[in-house]
This record gives C-alpha cells, structure tokens and sequence, in this order.
C-alpha cells in the first residue's frame, strides 16, 4: 500500500509540475488556461471564479469554456493533472486570448515549458538530495575530505544463471557479512569468495529494513579456477556538501543524466533502425511501480533520487518529435516556420490522433511486458495489501 501511495504521489507531481509549466507561460502570454486538473477525467468538482469576480462551485458536467477565469478542477483519476489551453486543440479558435493567434515563438514557449518544469524538478530534487546526503558510488576506500556516512557494498547488477540469480539476491542488496566475516570493502568480498569454489556459504544482506540469510555456493568461472557468485558490485555512500556545493551539484548531474539519457535513446533508436538486437531494458508503469517498491525500502533520498531521474525521463520523452507530445507539435511550428504558415488544422489534428493511438498501442505492449517480467511479485504485493 505503501509502494502505491508513493508511486501515485512521485507521477503526480512530476505531471503537475509539467502542466504548470505550460499554464504559467500560457498566462504570461495573456492565453486563456480553460481548465487546470488535479488528476485526469472524469471531473469530480471544481470551482472558477465567475464573470463577476464571485468563486463558484461546479459539478462534473459543466462547461468550463464559458468562463474568462480559469476552472479549477478536481478529478477521479488521482495520476497527476492537465491543462486545457483555448485553441491549442484542432478546432483552435482564433480570438484574442487563444493559443492559436500567437507568435511560433511565444506557442514554442509554452509547449516546451512543460519539459523545462520536469528538468527544474529535477534540478531541485537533486539540490536537495545533496544537501541532505545523496547516495554516491565512492572508490572502496573513499577520500577522507568527503562528508560520507552509511558506506555499503551493495549489489549494482545480477548477471542472469549464476548461483546469485538462483539463491535469489536482488539489485541494491547491501553485503553484511560472509560465513560470518563482515564486509567493508569490495575486495572483502572478493577475497572471501574468491577461493570457495562449490562450497556451501553463507551470506547476510540488508534489503530495506530487513536482514536476510542466503545460502550460495560460488562456481570458479574462469581456468585458475576463481570462484564468483555472478554480482556487479559497487561502493557506496551518504554524501553531503555545503548548500551552495549542493546546487552546483544538483545542476551539473542534472546535465550529466541529460547526456546520458539522451545517449541511451541514441543507442535504443540506432538499433531499432539498424535491426540489432535492443539491450536497453524499457519499464512502463507497472514496472516502475516495482522499481518504486524496491526504492522506498531503502528510505527517502533514494526515493528523492529516483523521483529526479524518472522527471528527467518524462521531460525527454515529451520533447521527442512524435505526434500527440509536446515534441510532436513543436516540431509542426517548425514546420510552419519554414513554410511561412501553418500546417492544416485538420491535417494536424488527424496526424496527433493518429500518433496518440500508436502510442496507446505502445503503452499496452510495455504494460504486457512489465507483467511477463514481474508477474510473480505483482500478484504477491496485491495479496499483502489484503
């Protein structure tokens, strides 16, 4: 329930925060916001302020368009919120205080506000993350100078049909001890395993708020006869800096995820194109509910991290030029730009319908996927709620 509560609070937020960004520009700009939502249709209640400067409450059928001020709306669908802009839609109305009669310059501001909102959330929560201690990967024996605390070995990746796999160790497993030895350092590991060749041995992690027992026997891999478990593993830490350390920090990572998520779509739509294989692994909603549910485990910062990378994501995917995102239509002011005037409201329409549908259409294989990966453990988290 927790996990839950969590995932519907991070992707409420990270939406909000992205809707207002279009309705802060879309105001600045003197266009009407029609209606902004807490949460997605249909509308439980909202109040707007009538043409005579009086707050008055709305049902769920009433018209929000023939109000000048904005309705303010309450939703049943609790996954974040919208913004209805006048005439940004294909039956655009060319008044005044429409979308559609302003400058390609001041429309690309207001669609690409949304993205940049997602990159300031982003910014922030890394910000604050630092100056509260942010979980960092440090050298196994890390520079004294660092204000450090909690530093762990913990488990980065699970290479698949190894004695980790099956003994059932999961990514962020921190290592307590080994057949009784504790574990400081990465090579403690390494050096305890190491001469074990297919010997019962026992290991203690730390997963969350739990201590667990796992029983492994190692297998030598390699001809001098070493023997591994099958984990990538990684040093880490609690790391504070000073406030004014903090937001350096929070903007330099916050470009760096940038350069490295774009990296990462480069690479997926290369090998799309190219017919390889694609090694990236995609998780839609369900899965990073489960990544949600492993992340609270560990305590809030990890959530506040995780909650940064996943607002970086959502305002890259929104800027990709496909139909139906904020990319898609800014990439048709370019177009208009070019050409001198706008593209066809009706062309343009049926193109982000078109694109909306596709991407629906994508969203329900990525669903169908999470499931055949995490079946087992959604079914499990459904029963312990009850």
């Amino acid at each position: 329930m927790l996990t839950l509560i969590v995932f519907i609070l991070i992707l409420g937020v990270l939406i909000l925060v992205h809707e207002l960004g279009h309705f802060l520009t879309a105001r600045m700009f003197k266009v009407k916001a029609e209606e902004f939502g807490f949460g997605y249709p249909p509308r439980m209640f909202g109040w707007v302020k009538d043409n005579f400067g009086k707050w008055k409450f709305l049902n769920r059928k009433a018209d929000a368009s023939q109000y000048k001020n904005t309705v303010w709306s309450l939703n049943w669908l609790p996954l974040g919120g919208f913004v209805k802009i006048k005439g940004e839609d294909e039956n655009a109305l060319r008044e005044a205080d429409s979308f559609a009669t302003r400058s390609v310059f001041q429309r690309f501001i207001i669609l690409f506000a949304g993205v940049f909102m997602n990159f300031v959330l982003c910014f922030v929560f890394l910000s604050v993350g630092f100056m509260a201690g942010i979980p960092t990967m440090v050298d196994d024996q890390p520079d004294p100078s660092l204000n450090s605390t909690n530093q762990q070995v913990q488990i980065m990746s699970i290479e698949p049909n190894t004695p980790a796999e099956q003994a059932g160790l999961e990514v962020g497993d921190v290592f307590i001890s080994i057949d009784n030895q504790p574990i400081h350092y990465i090579r403690d590991i390494q050096q305890i395993i190491s001469p074990r060749n297919e010997q019962l041995t026992q290991i203690i992690v730390s997963r969350g708020q739990e201590e667990i027992t796992i029983e492994i026997t190692p297998l030598a891999k390699t001809a001098d006869g070493t023997a591994v478990i099958g984990v990538g593993l990684v040093k880490t830490a609690l790391v504070k800096y000073p406030w004014y350390q903090a937001i350096y920090k929070g903007a330099t990572t916050t470009f760096d995820l940038t350069v490295a998520i774009l990296q990462a779509f480069g690479k997926i739509i290369g090998d799309l194109f190219t017919g390889q294989k694609v090694e990236a692994e995609v998780a839609g909603p369900v899965g990073i509910a489960m990544l949600t549910g492993q992340v609270v485990k560990l305590g809030w910062v990890y959530v506040l991290q995780f909650a940064a990378l996943l607002s970086i994501n959502l305002g890259i995917i929104n800027l990709l030029p496909i139909p139906a995102l904020d990319g898609g239509r800014i990439l048709f002011l370019i177009i208009e730009k070019i050409k001198g005037k706008p593209v066809k409201q009706k062309i343009e329409g049926m193109i982000h319908q078109i694109g909306f549908m596709l991407l629906m259409l994508l969203m329900v294989l990525v669903i169908f996927k999470d499931f055949k990966t995490y079946g087992g453990r959604i079914w499990e988290s459904i029963l312990s709620i009850f």
